[in-house]
């Protein structure tokens, strides 16, 4: 046998051995045993990919087997699923159609075949990407059927397992797109243990560096952990077996990427994380009707041993998240002086947990379930389903809408006759207002919570009891925007708001013909266009907005322009926030400035599959962006906008997380080789005791020992409390790191922080 025929029949035994495995696990199932079509399936997909390879080298029918096997054996679901699972690529990538796979296997395998198929064009325009109209399709068939995002969910995880055979800039855009709307999606049906390792493999590829340091770190500290648990929990378990309960003690350790996001946001160290470990208890309850009763005895039996935190009980036994999941969460103190967070769980409870609805479905079919999980799915489509019927003219704008139907923390308000609403946390009164109806929404004047009257931005607590108050001479304001949190009331007001725009618009028209007439100048699309290049403005419609909400002033500078007379100029790009990004010279005066946005051309023949290297010579090609300011030593990426500018991000830049989900084609890798001859804006947040000459010895440290130059700097104090902002220029990260550690070393110094 020589090594093609050997080769051939190694990977004829791979996807055999695969497929196998698939029918075990499914076999192994609560689900009717439906292997004929299932196996029907399988030949159909693997003859329509016959010859295909990806990118890893393997034959493309082991993706679509994998798919199916994280269907069944990770979310559970059964013999319909696992078949559209194995055929979801076959309309999209062979010469099959959608009428094929109904003829073949029925209309409902059919529906979700259709609704796992990309498509281009349509539903946002021209100027839309994609990926978003994709997502909306996907969306859509959602609503009639759910197990289209599971099955989607399980393809997307997949991809991020094999991403590593990709290129970089397609990394960045699926690892973006997956952090962006698929983790929080498979949060939000209650697939806990998916989403967590979606969002793992997206920190993974996106920041590699920090990512193994995570690890290491968590390897070092592995006996540790495993001590403090064996410790902790010896007590517990001791007493859980005279109460003769019937019990596991698992340690659930957090994720690298929810450590990474922590130490962010907190801006500490990896050591600094206390809550790194905590206990789940789950239990077998003697009586399925008792267990909500057998949690609350295990709390008892725990709080005995350690003392709880007064304001860490979560009870999500009562009132389960909107995603299905039930636990009671306590927070104990340890005898080791450490809080640990104790979540406590049955069996039932820890499957809906890492398996979410289709958890909930199974035990639906047992009986064992109330209606109240069922019905949120029922709200959250409905939610979902009113985005999608509400037409928006901007794939940002609909992406956002989405991710914001996505919260993952929720608290109970109040009606004024005692019903309990489910609303997301950091939600305002105008958001409730919203939820009941748009009416209720649109002419709200403000609230009664608790029966004090409070304005509409008010943020709401658990338990609250909201009364909405309104008027009708009231209209929707444009500031509303900025203190709506919710998905359904940012959508509504845009939409409310978009009407008005419509009308500006026409008049704005209707001003600027007038001018043109006025003037005897053509009114045709180039002199528009030189208007807007006066006013620094994108697109046509802009303009006529501003025009007719008089923001505009149509007048002699617009004539100039219009009659090729030269315009005063006005400065822009990235030298307005960059203006001392210079070269040091020898004599000690910064001289060679660097180009601005108007002056920055494209990077000469961009090839997007190869690595912008951002170096001295090439920085002057590019825009660095105003959103998120990085410099070198941040992980970066290029985004090449439609007019060939290419902009660079921080990867973790909100604007690029939105960039690689809406325009992901257009997302370049990019690294950084500059040698310390550069300066780059940084602003370094500080706060401590205010103490005589504090001030004085943070500019001599500055100034003195590290002969850093201090652009500006703001001090506030109160109470023998200072904060305080620093802007200066530094080479890279590193400057930044020396300069926090030597201001941390000022006594009274208790926070030092690179902000954007």
């Amino acid at each position: 046998m020589d090594d093609s025929t050997r080769k051939l029949f190694d990977e004829e035994k791979m996807v055999d051995d695969a497929f196998r495995h698939l029918v075990d696990t499914y076999l192994a199932s609560r689900h009717r045993k439906k292997v004929e079509i299932i196996t029907k399936a399988f030949n159909f997909a693997k003859q329509a990919h016959k010859g295909v390879r990806r990118l890893s080298g393997e034959p493309y029918i082991m993706h679509p087997i994998a798919v199916a096997q994280i269907v069944c054996s990770e979310i559970g679901l059964g013999s319909t699923s696992i078949c559209a699972a194995l055929l979801h690529d076959v309309v999209e990538d062979t010469d099959y159609t959608v009428e094929d796979i109904s003829n073949i296997f029925g209309p409902k395998i059919a529906q979700i075949v259709d609704g796992l198929t990309k498509i281009s064009g349509g539903i946002f325009g021209d100027k839309a990407s994609a990926q978003a109209e994709s997502f909306k399709k996907l969306l859509l068939t959602m609503s009639d059927d759910i197990r289209v995002i599971l099955i989607k969910i399980s393809d997307r995880l997949h991809n991020m397992r094999t991403l590593g055979s990709q290129p970089a800039n397609k990394q960045y855009k699926i690892a973006g797109e997956t952090l962006y709307i698929y983790a929080p999606l498979a949060n939000r049906l209650g697939l806990n243990k998916i989403k967590e390792e979606l969002e793992d493999l997206s920190f993974r590829y996106e920041h590699p560096e920090e990512y193994q340091q995570i690890i290491e770190k968590l390897a070092q500290t592995r006996e540790h952990r495993e001590s403090l648990f064996e410790d902790f929990t010896r007590p517990i378990r001791e007493e859980l077996d005279r109460m003769g309960i019937n019990y596991t003690i698992k340690a659930r350790i957090k994720t690298p990427y929810s450590i990474w996001c922590k130490m962010q946001n907190k801006h500490i160290e990896f050591e600094e994380v206390y809550d790194i470990l905590a206990v789940r208890i789950i239990f077998e309850p003697q009586n399925q009707e008792d267990e909500i009763n057998e949690c609350f005895r295990i709390y008892v039996c725990a709080s005995r041993i350690y003392k709880p935190h007064p304001e860490r009980l979560r009870d999500w036994l009562n009132h389960p998240k909107a995603n299905g999941y039930q636990a009671l969460h306590v927070t104990l103190m340890s005898r080791t002086g450490q809080w640990i967070e104790v979540q406590i769980r049955s069996t039932r409870m820890d499957e809906m947990a890492e398996q979410g609805f289709a958890a909930h479905w199974k035990y639906k079919e047992g009986g064992k379930t109330t209606a109240d999980s069922e019905d949120e799915l029922e709200k959250w489509l409905h939610t979902i389903k009113e985005i999608l019927d509400d037409p928006q003219p901007n794939a940002l704008d609909f992406l956002d809408a989405i991710k914001l139907n996505l919260y993952a923390s929720e608290i109970f308000v109040v009606t004024p006759k005692g019903e309990f609403k489910t609303m997301p946390a950091d939600c305002t009164a105008l958001d409730f207002a919203f939820s009941i109806h748009t009416f209720l929404g649109s002419h709200c004047i403000g609230a009664k919570v608790n029966h004090k009257l409070v304005p509409l931005s008010y943020k709401l607590h658990s338990g609250d009891q909201v009364e909405i108050l309104t008027s009708k001479t009231q209209r929707v304001q444009k500031e509303w925007i900025n203190f709506a949190t919710t998905a359904k009331a940012k959508g509504k007001i845009q939409a409310i708001l978009r009407r008005e725009e419509r009308e500006q618009q026409k008049e704005g028209e209707d001003l600027l013909n007038e001018f043109f007439e006025k003037a005897d100048i053509e009114p045709n699309s180039i002199n528009i266009d030189k208007l807007c290049d006066l006013h620094h403005i994108k697109f046509r419609e802009e303009l006529f907005r501003a025009i007719g909400c008089k923001n505009i002033v149509l007048g002699d500078a617009d004539l100039d322009v219009l009659h090729d007379k030269e315009p005063g100029t006005k400065s822009g790009g990235w030298t307005h926030f960059i203006p001392f990004l210079k070269k040091k010279t020898t004599g000690g005066k910064n001289k060679k400035e660097t180009g601005n946005a108007s002056q920055a051309a494209t990077a000469p023949s961009i090839d997007r599959k190869k690595t912008l290297v951002l170096s001295e010579e090439t920085i002057p090609d590019f825009i660095i962006a105003d959103c998120c300011h990085p410099i070198p030593g941040d992980d970066v990426l290029g985004y090449q906008a439609e007019d060939g500018r290419v902009y660079i991000h921080k990867r973790q830049c909100p604007v690029a997380t939105k960039l690689k989900t809406s325009d992901g084609n257009h997302i370049l890798a990019a690294t950084w080789d500059v040698h310390k001859t550069l300066f780059f804006p940084a602003t370094i947040k500080i706060s401590g005791i205010d103490h005589v000459g504090v001030l004085h010895e943070i500019t001599g440290i500055l100034s003195g020992q590290l002969n850093i130059n201090i652009r500006k700097l703001t001090v506030t104090t109160q109470d023998g409390i200072f904060d305080g902002e620093i802007q200066l220029g530094v080479h890279d990260v590193d400057d930044v790191k020396t300069i926090c550690n030597k201001l941390k070393g000022i006594q009274g110094i208790e926070e030092v922080t690179r902000i954007e």
